[in-house]
């Protein structure tokens, strides 16, 4: 039996993962084991999808996190180099752009075992992100490159990756899977509407995490401005990612805004078909809010899911707090038609089908 790692480390990896796992699990001629860098420790953003959602346990958890950009990533190219000498897998599955994303193709790349991976060609064209560094270097030593549109392709093509011993596939974004698997489900499994005595289409989603915003004060500060004027006419929820805690509490900074810890796949599902719309900084929360029918406020200066702003499912305001508000009142009045096919179908069995091929 062939064998692959998958190596997981935040949020959005495990919702993914779960989709493919279940998948493997299911036609059973594939061995999979997962390592879990530890990338997000705090139990609500971690041990809670794998409880919740079934995905299997992982076989090595190496509770790296904490650390530099820089230290990070070293100790866990040094880790998981361990963790595949002793394992020697035949294939290494990585997903989307985070630190556990590069170490782990680095590490299986310079052992030469193949790199599949998923959330390929994504580019938001700023390089002062981690993410867009980490997904850059991450393509380019890849094997097999699963991309989930075709401006992912475009991206990859204008980078001359028809030049280079990669295969470059579109399959669909994975997390429609998953949201339409578990939306069917979370409603029983979650009761967060009610315990915060939330009305249904009256309360905005929020949430604020990505570092160039919660390092620049000034941007920080602008949009929870943003969050407190639209708090005047419909209530914002806000689970609060742990760095983002911290600053608000380091400069003393409070806002009348309802903040929650962070929540399990399951309530915010839950959120984010019940909530009247998403503010957010995250580039996995924009699409589930398309997936759920939801506009989205985007408080980055760019994004990489383009098909979204362009078909005017979502509005790029930055740390803007009148364009947010703005943006707030707009869709207020929207008719958008969130039937379009702009992420495809059935994607984890054409993923799936993809890297059966390559073992």
């Amino acid at each position: 039996m062939k064998k692959i790692v998958t190596i997981l480390g935040a949020r959005p990896q495990f919702v993914k993962a779960a989709v493919l796992s279940r998948i493997i699990a299911k036609y059973n001629v594939i061995e999979e084991f997962i390592i879990h860098t530890g990338q997000h420790y705090d139990a609500n953003m971690s041990d809670i999808f794998f409880e919740e959602m079934e995905i299997p346990k992982p076989k090595y958890n190496l509770a790296i996190n904490g650390m530099s950009h820089g230290a990070m990533t070293g100790q866990m190219l040094v880790e998981i180099e361990a963790v595949l000498m002793k394992e020697k897998p035949d294939l290494v599955l990585v997903y989307g752009d985070t630190n556990s994303t590069l170490a782990g193709a680095l590490a299986a790349k310079k052992m030469n075992i193949k790199v599949v991976h998923v959330e390929a060609g994504l580019r938001s064209f700023n390089m002062k992100m981690p993410e867009e560094i980490n997904r850059i270097l991450t393509d380019r030593i890849s094997d097999l490159l699963l991309c989930p549109t075709d401006t992912a392709i475009e991206n990859l093509q204008k980078e001359g990756f028809e030049n280079l011993p990669a295969k470059v596939v579109k399959c669909g974004d994975i997390m429609k899977d998953a949201v339409e698997f578990y939306g069917k489900i979370s409603e029983e499994k979650s009761s967060i509407i009610t315990d915060l005595n939330l009305i249904p289409n009256e309360f905005v989603l929020a949430t604020i995490h990505r570092q160039e915003n919660t390092d620049n004060l000034v941007n920080l500060k602008e949009i929870f401005e943003g969050l407190e004027s639209i708090s005047k006419e419909k209530q914002v929820v806000l689970p609060l990612h742990p760095r983002t805690k911290a600053i608000l509490k380091q400069h003393n900074l409070t806002y009348n805004l309802k903040i929650i810890d962070p929540v399990g796949y399951f309530d915010m599902l839950e959120l984010l078909k019940k909530c009247n719309l998403v503010v957010t900084d995250s580039g996995g929360l924009q699409k589930e809010a398309f997936f759920n029918k939801k506009h989205c406020i985007i408080a980055r200066e760019e994004t990489e899911w383009v098909e979204l702003v362009a078909n005017g499912f979502a509005e790029i305001v930055g740390s803007d707090s009148k364009k947010m508000f703005q943006a707030f009142k707009n869709y207020q009045k929207s008719t958008a038609n969130f039937e379009l096919d702009l992420f495809g179908e059935n994607v984890g069995e054409k993923i799936y089908n993809e890297i059966f091929k390559l073992l």
